[in-house]
């Protein structure tokens, strides 16, 4: 933003920007919209930052966001716990439930491994997932992540890790572009592409 905005205002702009996604133009759009809301508004925007931010971890299962000790999913008696479907990022979570034809769990990596940009096995979850299967009763793991380097690398090393535990481990029968991102495919090629899924 020019020099003759308040600084204030200039530096709220460049918060926005630091989000992903949102450029400098879209940036000065939404703070010049927080100027245009009035004061409660304003308070009730900063306080769901605040709260999600201090309320919101990971389940202790499954590693998804939630509120609670352990997220809906993973309480759910209905779902089953011998399917588990591991994803990069709680966004392939929501992606692989909008399909509403899974009925496994899942489990959350928080991240793909890069050794380039120093993501080593220990910087991801993979160690919670193999202390989930070692505790018995999962018949098969999905490997769910995006079909890109990162993404092959990292399912190649947790099927290489899960083998000689005598688990089945599939990936995705990807209908999905390479390089594509599940977070953005819609329902149906996510489904086709969980149903057609290929072992390891």
């Amino acid at each position: 933003m020019a020099d003759h905005n308040a600084l204030p205002l200039v530096i709220l702009a460049e918060k926005f920007a630091s989000l992903p996604g949102i450029g400098m133009k879209s940036a000065q759009r939404l703070a010049y919209h927080v100027m245009s809301m009035d004061e409660e508004a304003v308070n009730e925007f900063a306080q769901a930052l605040i709260d999600a931010k201090k309320n919101v971890h990971s389940c202790k299962c499954c590693q998804n966001l939630t509120e609670r000790e352990l997220c809906p999913i993973c309480s759910d008696d209905e779902r089953d716990k011998g399917i588990i479907c591991v994803v990069e990022s709680p966004k392939d979570v929501t992606a692989f439930e909008r399909t509403r034809e899974y009925n496994g769990v899942y489990h959350v990596l928080h991240g793909l491994l890069s050794p380039m940009d120093g993501i080593t096995p220990d910087k991801i979850r993979v160690r919670e997932l193999l202390a989930r299967i070692g505790g018995g009763n999962v018949r098969e793991v999905i490997m769910a992540t995006n079909p890109t380097v990162e993404g092959d690398a990292t399912a190649m090393y947790i099927a290489g890790l899960l083998k000689p535990m005598g688990i089945k481990v599939s990936r995705l029968a990807f209908g999905l572009p390479v390089g594509g991102i599940l977070e953005y495919a819609d329902e149906v090629t996510l489904y086709k592409a969980l149903e057609n899924r290929n072992d390891m």
